[in-house]
């Protein structure tokens, strides 16, 4: 069963809208570890809307699976990245006034500043993966760039219906199979919640799924650690195809 990486971000946007301590991304953290996940994912932006530096400090100190940290291809943050030490980087494309990631990263377009900051990461003794689109394209210039892994965009599978889903997921699948042929790990995060989590699950080599908002929102109904045990069950449910 590929891993579940539960983000965590939305905790923090609840905390930033009165500006006060709570609800704290870093209790957050431990109790959806308690509840099953397999590691906790959260995007510094460059203007600070919900996770703080000090988040990512204590998260560093108190996350006992693995933290994931979505990033901009930032000077400041990357500095950041490589005094953390978190165990994974997922270079993510960003801009100021987006309620959420919008695409993925064109890694086509941007291949000698991407593959740059790859090697500065890497260097670092960082993984590096990619949240791209699922475009042949774009895994193949991502395996170039010398990235250990991708995460490939899922909101255009998630936010369509009927047989449109059907051709995203088909496209999703032909660039995880590319992925997995040129050797880096497979990835794959955004939109995804209980009802269509299962078709992305099933891909063959999937490792692992970043879910927030979907979980986020449950919890404020049934409370987080039943939220993300949904989840897992949810994915638990998806075996892998055997082709």
């Amino acid at each position: 069963m590929c891993r579940l990486g539960v983000n965590i971000d939305h905790i923090a946007t609840l905390r930033q809208a009165r500006g006060g301590r709570e609800p704290d991304p870093v209790t957050a953290a431990a109790v959806a570890e308690l509840a099953g996940a397999d590691g906790i994912t959260v995007h510094l932006r460059e203007d600070r809307r919900h996770i703080q530096d000090r988040d990512v400090r204590l998260l560093k100190e108190t996350v006992r699976t693995r933290l994931n940290l979505e990033m901009a291809m930032v000077r400041e943050i990357v500095d950041l990245a490589i005094e953390l030490q978190p165990d994974q980087i997922t270079l993510v494309p960003e801009k100021r006034r987006e309620l959420t990631t919008e695409g993925g990263l064109d890694v086509v377009a941007g291949a000698a500043e991407v593959a740059a900051t790859v090697d500065r990461l890497r260097s670092a003794g960082l993984s590096v993966s990619l949240f791209i689109d699922p475009a042949l394209d774009q895994v193949e210039a991502a395996a170039r760039s010398g990235a250990d892994a991708v995460e490939i965009h899922t909101g255009t599978y998630a936010d369509l219906g009927g047989g449109r889903r059907a051709e995203v997921l088909e496209a999703i699948e032909a660039a995880a199979r590319r992925s997995v042929e040129l050797g880096l790990t497979l990835h794959a995060g955004h939109g995804l919640d209980y009802w269509n989590v299962g078709p992305i699950a099933r891909i063959p080599s999937m490792t692992e799924l970043n879910i927030g908002h979907a979980i986020v929102s449950r919890a404020v109904i049934v409370g987080l650690e039943r939220a993300v045990a949904d989840m897992k069950q949810a994915i638990r449910d998806s075996p892998k195809s055997s082709s």
